[in-house]
């Protein structure tokens, strides 16, 4: 299966768009968002065209293509607004005799075995670092990306992970889980 992984929107109603015609185009069977939808929260500034109801009304159109841990800037009102589940903590995804962890980064998470692949945002930076037993994967952020990095989103399919620009649809990293 191809997965496009996203995470850190933020009530951007611009890359929102951009995000849901990217994975249109990639053809992907699941849109994984790791959290922090609609709200901008109060250490970011706004995002390019902020409007959380207007984000809301793009994912809901995508609603059964989502599966959705939630951030810590998700609330319960976010909630009455997505028409998909956003509360969950963590999910857990078999792909490739491996289990992928995925969380939005600020919350626990079940303990990771030999082999698991933790897949986070939060940090608004892409990563992959093997981490002793584990693979840590950072998707970066459609909306407020840190540290110089792009407006990213992550594509998974065969074992390989490509970062791409949200804005461009460019490659900028490669790896193999």
């Amino acid at each position: 299966m191809k997965y496009v992984i996203a995470s850190d929107i933020h009530g951007s109603a611009y890359y929102c768009r951009l995000l849901k015609d990217r994975f249109l185009a990639e053809g992907a069977q699941k849109l994984i968002l790791l959290g922090d939808l609609l709200y901008h929260g109060a250490r970011n500034a706004l995002p390019r065209d902020y409007s959380t109801m207007e984000t809301a009304a793009v994912l809901n159109s995508l609603r059964e293509d989502i599966l959705c841990v939630r951030g810590n800037c998700d609330s319960d009102v976010d909630a009455m607004v997505l028409e998909f589940p956003i509360t969950a903590a963590f999910a857990l995804l078999p792909v490739g005799g491996r289990t992928l962890v995925l969380t939005h980064g600020h919350n626990e998470y079940a303990r990771l075995k030999e082999g698991d692949v933790l897949v986070n945002g939060h940090f608004h930076v892409p990563a992959f670092e093997r981490r002793g037993a584990y693979t840590y994967v950072n998707c970066g952020s459609v909306a407020i990306p840190k540290e110089g990095s792009p407006h990213a989103y992550l594509v998974l399919e065969d074992g390989a992970l490509l970062w791409k620009n949200v804005e461009t649809g460019e490659i900028f990293r490669r790896e193999r889980l």
